[in-house]
């Protein structure tokens, strides 16, 4: 998250502030280690945080998701040789 706020990053994503922050509540309740941390606004405005654990499993994630973009891409390009 570049935008530092749920909200902000909900708006990049085009969607409400509610769907983002639900689905970072999902990912923080899945793994044992937060993937995002929050501040409640204030004076300061609050804010949110990717954690180095969040970072590590886009990182993963992405890695995972390359690997099957290009098996898919294989296998459908054979498909596509056979018939």
């Amino acid at each position: 998250m570049d935008t530092g706020s749920i909200s902000a990053a909900g708006r990049q994503l085009k969607m409400s502030y509610r769907r983002a922050w639900l689905l970072v509540d999902a990912m923080n309740r899945t793994f044992a280690k937060p993937v995002i941390i929050s501040a409640k606004g204030g004076a300061r405005g609050g804010g949110a945080e990717v954690t180095t654990f969040g970072r590590n499993l886009v990182k993963t994630y992405r890695a995972m998701e390359r690997r099957f973009v290009r098996e898919a891409n294989r296998k459908f390009s054979d498909f596509r040789k056979r018939y």
